[in-house]
């Protein structure tokens, strides 16, 4: 951004930019003219008085849209020349959102992003730290005959997103954790041997994996967040039902990774504290088989 700029150099840039412009799409003084509604004589003094003088907005706006460019480049007011409508596609992007365990879309990203801090905030318990048994009681009615198939086809792809030289913060809902080991809500008639086994199965992935991997329970009484991955500085990745929204423009990853460390601050179980809290857990899901 180039906000203090004397007015002589802004009216020199403008005429510099807008030639450069004019340049690039092959635009001549004619052509331009009849776009904006000006005579063409106009659209020369534009380009060469050599005056402090900037023409009024209406101009300025004008040969912006005709040209493709943003009214803000020319002024010099920004450094980037696109529209905000291109910039926005740019930046911003959709794509379905299938029920599968690790899609192509989610897939394509983890393996852009390896080597990154990726931060995860699922909308269940995160499916790349499920039990078989698990994945095949969530997914089995969606996926009818092909669930296992799908399962193992799967499977391949969790243990890569496991084992890639990425360090992964997940940040979940405390009543996320404890749901599953009462079975209660979402995970309502999951049986106690399957809750023990997933348990157990978390217990020693942090074990393993910790501290490239740390597990965060946050208050959702307190905080909330959408579930969303920020992967690295690269992207971060909305999770809509149906659709994930990716946002690839610094200033939104920057938000949102700022909205992950406050969830990661105002934990209330650390990730340290977190294999604790399973045991705590498992006790309490043994008692009442």
């Amino acid at each position: 951004m180039q906000g203090n700029i004397d007015k002589r150099d802004r009216a020199a840039q403008f005429r510099l930019r807008l030639g450069r412009a004019m340049e690039e799409r092959h635009v001549s003084q004619s052509a331009l003219a009849r776009d904006i509604g000006v005579d063409r004589s106009t659209v020369s003094q534009l380009l060469a008085d050599h005056g402090a003088r900037l023409p009024n907005a209406h101009v300025v706006g004008g040969c912006a849209a005709a040209l493709g460019v943003s009214a803000d480049w020319l002024l010099s007011l920004s450094d980037r020349p696109e529209s905000a409508a291109e910039i926005l596609a740019g930046s911003l992007s959709f794509s379905e959102a299938p029920r599968a365990l690790v899609d192509e879309r989610i897939f394509e990203w983890h393996k852009e992003a390896a080597g990154y801090k990726i931060r995860y905030v699922p909308a269940t318990l995160p499916d790349m730290l499920k039990t078989r048994a698990v994945l095949e009681w969530e997914y089995a009615p969606h996926l009818g005959r092909t669930a296992d198939q799908a399962i193992g086809a799967s499977e391949d792809r969790l243990t890569w997103m496991r084992s890639a030289q990425s360090d992964y913060e997940i940040a979940m809902p405390l009543f996320e954790i404890e749901s599953f080991a009462s079975a209660t809500g979402y995970y309502r008639g999951l049986s106690p041997e399957i809750r023990l086994g997933q348990i157990d199965h978390l217990l020693a992935l942090c074990e393993q994996l910790y501290p490239r991997m740390r597990i965060y329970l946050f208050d959702a009484k307190r905080l909330y967040s959408a579930p969303v991955t920020i992967f690295g500085p690269l992207l971060c990745v909305f999770y809509a039902g149906s659709h994930y929204m990716a946002f690839r423009d610094r200033d939104r990853i920057e938000t949102f990774s700022r909205h992950f460390d406050t969830l990661v601050r105002e934990a209330v179980v650390a990730a340290r504290d977190f294999p604790d809290h399973l045991r705590q857990l498992r006790t309490a899901v043994s008692c009442g088989k």
